[in-house]
């Protein structure tokens, strides 16, 4: 691994710094600074309103979504200066998530996949941040059997009719468009007969409806389609090719997300650096010393795995499956973390009031979103898959209902 820049890429770095040292919304950065776990904090402001506005203002001066073509709202900029922009964007790149899943997982197939005309339409809006997309998979019947989905597309001359549920789809309350992927043929088998299309959240039929959350959020909501119309030409690549579609999403998804999942790690080691416990500070402790240690070694590997991932953009390469590795073990880390945090605190640790808990509360935070970040974006069992079958080189797993149709596969319905 390399971690030097080169000279082109320090000048990149360069100006990358004068302009945010012109332009950063400095007056949000303490707010920003607690963010995190699922939430983003700007004080009083309305953080959505906050973060269309910085997006806006990064877009008119080329600095969204850089790696993009200049024509869709980008700058054409290679993949290793996209990594050297988001470190020295640092902590107001959390005003982006509001835009990650668009950014990070749509465009990216809607560059792949739609016309000509229709990437002229959204891509711009998408990158400037007009305009808010989500990502219109998973199904409450499939779990993590993406390709198991039930969600129906049927043809209707120069139309498709969509009916059914799609669950856990983060962001869709704010959201102006999205994809969505559907079965458009039941009489083949599952990975076969599905369809891809672009959506307009807003269009008739659509009905969303937020998800409480045990942290007292609503980031992920339930979508239903009742009779929605979409025309054909917002269809992303072929008719029965939607596999294929989704997985160019999936990948964007796993390098959008993968290195950017916060593991407890700093915030812990602050923690108990001025936490009592008896007989002295709590990282005077031998056996709290022993679990920091750890924790610090997992982040150091999470740490040199990105860079390796940051090498490999820099040498022109494409980062593969090995990206699951960063989720998988941040978010488990993630959730120890906050359980060994409430524990140490003994009952102070179920005080959720952030002016008097300690840690400001954070642990509590992270304890309540580290079960969802285990599940989104893949499960820890389906990470798990990945890496053993397309890193290691292991066995596939058995499947009962390989080359069956669709509607032949037994359910519990």
């Amino acid at each position: 691994m390399d971690f030097s820049d080169t000279r082109e890429e320090a000048e990149f770095r360069q100006e990358a710094r004068q302009w945010l040292s012109e332009n950063a919304p400095t007056h949000l950065e303490e707010s920003l600074a607690s963010s995190g776990f699922g939430r983003t904090n700007t004080g009083d402001n309305d953080p959505l309103a906050e973060a269309k506005k910085w997006q806006k203002k990064k877009s008119e001066a080329g600095w969204a979504c850089i790696q993009w073509p200049k024509e869709y709202g980008g700058r054409g900029a290679t993949p290793i200066q996209s990594v050297i922009w988001n470190q020295e964007e640092g902590i107001y790149g959390r005003l982006s998530a509001t835009f990650i899943i668009g950014h990070g997982m749509c465009g990216p197939t809607v560059m792949a996949y739609a016309s000509e005309e229709l990437k002229q339409k959204y891509l711009p809006k998408l990158s400037s941040g007009e305009e808010i997309w989500c990502q219109l998979f998973s199904e409450p019947a499939s779990g993590s059997d993406l390709a198991g989905l039930r969600t129906k597309a049927e043809k209707d001359g120069d139309e498709w009719v969509i009916n059914g549920q799609k669950i856990w789809t983060s962001g869709a309350q704010h959201s102006d468009y999205g994809i969505l992927i559907t079965r458009t043929d039941p009489e083949v088998p599952k990975h076969q007969g599905l369809t891809m299309f672009i959506l307009n959240m807003k269009a008739e039929g659509v009905d969303v409806r937020p998800i409480k959350q045990a942290n007292g959020d609503s980031g992920f909501n339930e979508v239903y389609f009742e009779n929605v119309r979409i025309t054909d030409d917002h269809r992303l690549g072929a008719v029965g090719g939607g596999w294929q579609v989704s997985l160019t999403t999936l990948m964007n998804e796993r390098l959008a997300i993968g290195g950017g999942i916060a593991t407890g790690y700093p915030e812990i080691k602050e923690l108990l650096e001025s936490l009592p416990l008896a007989g002295g500070k709590a990282i005077d402790n031998p056996a709290v010393r022993s679990k920091l240690a750890d924790w610090h070694c997992k982040a150091a590997g999470l740490k040199n795995t990105a860079s390796r991932a940051i090498t490999a953009l820099s040498k022109g390469d494409t980062p593969g499956p090995e990206n699951s590795i960063g989720k998988l073990v941040a978010g488990s880390m993630m959730q120890d973390v906050a359980k060994f945090a409430l524990d140490l605190q003994g009952l102070g640790g179920i005080m959720m009031d952030p002016e008097v808990a300690e840690g400001t509360a954070r642990f509590q935070a992270m304890l309540m979103r580290s079960p969802a970040v285990r599940i989104e974006g893949g499960t820890d069992q389906i990470l798990r898959n990945i890496i053993a079958e397309r890193v290691l080189g292991l066995p596939a797993d058995m499947r009962a209902d390989k080359g069956l149709p669709f509607n032949k596969i037994p359910s519990g319905n």
